[in-house]
């Protein structure tokens, strides 16, 4: 498994720390979800202004937001990945997608929440891998279980509110 980071903003030092934590959230993901490939995942910090026109260009809604989500891949209608849109990298990993989080607006959520920046961060992380798995919260029944699925990942890594 491989987390290809790009810092794209200066509000906050991205740590060792942190790249750690992220690294454990795709992990902790992967396994629950039983995912069969190796593979790699792009992240991306910015700030809200970089990640409000993403939002615009991406989604057309001109508001900053936590995170987006972009897969490489789509699903069937069984759920199954559609296997002739797969990438890899060189060393044979898949291609899951791209992640790009606002840690502007991630510590703006913890002090909201009133837990910590790295559980905020922790959360949108695996969030995002969710919708990289294809899961959406649409409907009140797919938003039940994508939070179920968020909440035991996070139980996993220790890291509740």
């Amino acid at each position: 498994m491989k987390v290809a980071f790009r810092n794209n903003q200066k509000k906050f030092k991205v740590t060792k720390e942190i790249r750690d934590l992220v690294r454990l959230a795709v992990k902790t993901s992967l396994c629950y979800m039983d995912f069969p490939l190796k593979s790699e995942i792009s992240l991306m910090f910015v700030d809200n202004e970089e990640i409000r026109v993403l939002n615009n260009e991406h989604r057309g809604i001109d508001r900053a937001t936590d995170v987006l989500s972009f897969p490489l891949f789509e699903y069937d209608e069984d759920g199954e990945i559609i296997e002739d849109e797969l990438d890899f990298n060189p060393e044979g990993e898949m291609l899951l997608g791209d992640i790009v989080i606002s840690l502007e607006r991630a510590m703006e959520q913890a002090e909201e929440y009133g837990h910590s920046f790295e559980r905020e961060i922790g959360f949108l992380t695996v969030h995002s891998m969710l919708h990289l798995f294809g899961f959406d919260h649409m409907t009140p029944e797919d938003e039940e279980e994508m939070f179920d699925y968020q909440r035991e990942i996070l139980e996993e890594m220790g890291l509740t509110r």
